[in-house]
């Protein structure tokens, strides 16, 4: 690359996060910006990246879309023979971070996943559009294709199949749930000097703590 890229850098010019403003329960928190970022960031503002770590302790990490944030955690949803799937079946602590750039906000989320139960897979199934349907069920997700065309034709042949009847939701494909253990918040703040305020759950309560920036 010719282009000098260590001199890309920008001021953050946003609101504090001080203790005295910011609620006890990290989940208020979290629910508070993140109804911020949808109205303020249109473009996929339930983004978030899924890292995970494979049986040689090798990370990974890629976007999934958060789908629900209840009592018990933070549910997304996938195939279960998916790559993730794998790392999550074999080491199921995973960490969620979001990025809202317009905010100067971040979000990392600690925890371990888990299935959600197969009703919450069916239900969310079914409010899908029916193209992501057909596409799930197409496709083998994380496997070698040996062409775009080779996932068309499975498409094609599933759209042809349902074409008047409801689409099963695959064995295969369903939810996860995080239930957090430590989540930290991140304000941009000028000079660099960033807020960060990190929550960690012990004795059933969460201890919030100021970190450096």
């Amino acid at each position: 690359m010719n282009r000098d890229i260590s001199s890309i850098r920008r001021d953050y010019q946003f609101e504090d996060l001080l203790e005295e403003s910011t609620p006890r329960d990290p989940m208020e928190v979290f629910d508070a910006w993140l109804n911020k970022a949808i109205e303020d960031c249109p473009e996929d503002p339930t983004a978030m990246i899924l890292s995970t770590v494979d049986q040689e302790h090798q990370p990974h990490a890629r976007v999934v879309l958060l789908k629900q944030r209840n009592e018990q955690g933070f549910s997304f949803f996938t195939n279960y023979s998916s790559d993730k799937g794998e790392q999550l079946t074999h080491n199921n602590s995973a960490c969620l971070t979001f990025f809202w750039p317009s905010l100067s906000r971040q979000i990392r989320i600690e925890g371990k996943v888990t299935k959600v139960t197969r009703d919450i897979s069916k239900n969310y199934f079914a409010s899908r559009p029916k193209g992501s349907q057909l596409a799930a069920a197409a496709s083998h997700q994380s496997q070698p294709l040996n062409s775009r065309e080779e996932l068309h034709e499975a498409f094609e042949a599933l759209e042809k199949q349902y074409f008047d009847s409801d689409i099963p939701c695959p064995e295969n494909w369903g939810g996860y749930i995080l239930e957090a253990k430590y989540i930290e918040f991140w304000q941009g703040r000028p000079s660099r000097l960033h807020d960060r305020l990190s929550y960690k759950h012990e004795n059933n309560i969460w201890k919030r703590t100021r970190l450096a920036p």
